[in-house]
Parts: C-alpha cells; sequence; structure tokens
C-alpha cells in the first residue's frame, strides 16, 4: 500500500503503518466481550491462533511488546538476581529499564558478537560464590532490532538454550520479529519458539496492526500471566477490536512479508553505491548503514527528509532503514535515489 502523494515515504520503522482499509473493516466488524470480566471472544480467537502457530499451552494478549516482554522478565525471573541478555537488545535499550525498575533484576551483558550466542552465554557465567548474585533467566531476542533485523538460526538458538539449561536457566525469547525470522529462513515458529519457555511476538510490525503483541509460554511459567498483566496495566476491554487487527495482519499480511525482504535486499544493493558507506546484508527487512568517513548521520537524515524521505540515525555514524508493506517498488525507487543523494553519490 503506498502512501499518499503527500506524505513523506516513511522509512523510520515497520511501525508507522496506517491500518488498511480491510484491516479498518475488520476491526470495526469485530465481535467483542469485556475481556477482563468475561473474555472478549476475538482475543480468545486470537491467543488460540498463537497458541497453535507457537506450539505452547497459553497465549496472552497484550497492548505492547515491551509491557509482554517485562510480563516474561516477572514470570521467570527472580528479583535480586541476574538476567543474561546480550548488550545492544532491545530489553536493554529501549524498555527504560523495566527489568530493574519493575522485575528488581539486575542485567549481566552478553557482548562479542552482533547477536547472542552460546559460547559468549556460558563465558558469562558467573562461578558461585556466595558474594556474587544467582542468574535466573536468559533473554535473547529474533530478530535481532540493534543488528540490523539479523537471524539467530534454528541451531545458534538450540546451543543457547542448551547452555541455558545447562545452569538451570530458563529462556524468554523476544520475538517482535520472529515473523520476520520465519519467513526469512522457512523455519516454523513453533521450532523457534520451542527454544524458550516464553515468546513475545507482536502484530504492530512486519502485520501492520495498529497496536498488540502477546505472550505465549508453557503451562507453567504462565500460571500468573493474567494477574502479572493486570497489575502492569495492561487488562484490556473491548480488546477484540485490536485483536482482529492483528488476525487480518496473520491472515493477510503474513504471507507477503517476504516481499520486504526483497525490497530491503534491493535498498541495500543500491546504497552499497554510495561513496564512504558499509551496508551490512539484510537478513529480513532492516537495512543498517555505517558512515566510514566521519560523516554525520543526523545530518543525512534532515538532507532526506527534506526530499520527503524519512528514516533513523541509529548511532552517530550508522543509518536504519526498515521495509513494511506501505512501501511499495516505485516508492523503494524514490527512497533509494533520495538517500544515495544524500550520502553524496
Amino acid at each position: 500500500m503506498t502512501p499518499p502523494a503527500t506524505a513523506p515515504i516513511d522509512l523510520r520503522s515497520d511501525t508507522v503503518t496506517r491500518p488498511t482499509p480491510a484491516m479498518r473493516q475488520a476491526m470495526a466488524e469485530a465481535e467483542v466481550g469485556d475481556d477482563v470480566l468475561d473474555g472478549d471472544p476475538t482475543v480468545r480467537r486470537l491467543e488460540e491462533r498463537v497458541e497453535v502457530m507457537l506450539g505452547k499451552a497459553t497465549a496472552l494478549f497484550f497492548p505492547t511488546g515491551t509491557m509482554a516482554n517485562q510480563a516474561a522478565l516477572w514470570l521467570q525471573g527472580e528479583p535480586g538476581t541476574e538476567v543474561f541478555c546480550h548488550d545492544d537488545s532491545h530489553i536493554v535499550n529501549w524498555e527504560l529499564a523495566g527489568t530493574a525498575a519493575l522485575a528488581g533484576l539486575q542485567v549481566r551483558l552478553i557482548s562479542g558478537g552482533p547477536v547472542m550466542d552460546a559460547e559468549a552465554l556460558r563465558a558469562a557465567f558467573r562461578p558461585a560464590s556466595k558474594h556474587a548474585p544467582r542468574a535466573s533467566l536468559v533473554c535473547v531476542e529474533n530478530t535481532h532490532n540493534g543488528a540490523g533485523g539479523m537471524v539467530t538460526r534454528l541451531e545458534k538458538l538450540r546451543e543457547i538454550q542448551a547452555t541455558a539449561r545447562d545452569a538451570a536457566l530458563p529462556v524468554h525469547l523476544d520475538g517482535a520479529r520472529l515473523w520476520n525470522a520465519h519467513v526469512a529462513t522457512g523455519t516454523p515458529l513453533r521450532d523457534f519458539a520451542a527454544c524458550a519457555q516464553t515468546v513475545m511476538v507482536a502484530f504492530s510490525k512486519g502485520l501492520g496492526a495498529p497496536v498488540g503483541a502477546c505472550l505465549a509460554g508453557d503451562e507453567r511459567p504462565m500460571r500468573r500471566a493474567w494477574e502479572v498483566r493486570k497489575r502492569l496495566g495492561g487488562g484490556m476491554r473491548q480488546s477484540g477490536i485490536l485483536a482482529a487487527g492483528a488476525l487480518h495482519g496473520l491472515d493477510v499480511h503474513l504471507p507477503r512479508m517476504h516481499e520486504d525482504h526483497a525490497r530491503a535486499k534491493a535498498l541495500a544493493e543500491a546504497l552499497a553505491k554510495a561513496p564512504d558507506v558499509r551496508v551490512v546484508p539484510p537478513d529480513t527487512n532492516i537495512v543498517m548503514v555505517d558512515l566510514l568517513a566521519g560523516q554525520s548521520a543526523a545530518k543525512i537524515v534532515e538532507k532526506a527528509r527534506k526530499k520527503g524521505v524519512l528514516f533513523a540515525p541509529w548511532t552517530e555514524t550508522r543509518l536504519r532503514c526498515v521495509l513494511h508493506l506501505e512501501i511499495d517498488d516505485a516508492a523503494l525507487a524514490t527512497a533509494s535515489d533520495v538517500i544515495v543523494a544524500a550520502l553524496g553519490g
């Protein structure tokens, strides 16, 4: 769906998409009920769909992925202990220290690569000591936003799971873009999900829904999930209106997600022709561009903005562009030309 002619071409995130007319119709016609009191029938259909897709015993609808992640930390972590997270993960960088403020967990950072791997995780384990904090949880992100939508392949995820199991630690999978990992690799969603006790998936990114996420998990860690969601303020009433948008995204937008990946590769190839840049080859729908000659990412973003193309300065010397369902081939061609020109090409 191409944005209106007067709107900028927006590559800042795949969260900027607006509900399509068909999605709006599905939301308007949704069967609803009070989800806090009696249960909402459309929400329950969505939760049951996610349970089947991820192969989990239970799924619970949340307003945001961040809230669902924080609920998982609360459910599986133990206050006063450590949680292992990659140093460039969403939970570390973009959830306002909720790990400490809400769950009472100290983050132990895993570094040494663009995504977490089993060897780096194992190296971070502390020797047992009455003077050092214990660990209670491992968190892994797939796809990895900060690494440019990089996929942690199933065999690597299983190695992380095995390493965590050896240390008697559960795993939470931040799968906000797990749909993209599934589409890029062909790996069934339930195989990815089997590597963790809890999994978060978001509907407001590549699926184009306006809001929403699900936390799915095995029966034991999910026993108190409804209670924790309520405590965090996530109890919603006629939330079937929102769930209907997510269901439409699963039905209609998930099957076309490969188009975003193909356009990301095309954009990466075009931007690689600009001088003094290094483009990270995209696994999925995110393109990262490193500036090699001291250029200011913010200034390049501003140049493109004046020409009607929006994207994000990820760091002072790195740019991020995200492809999504509102970017068609014509918008891609225009964006490529504008960004290359802003880069000095």
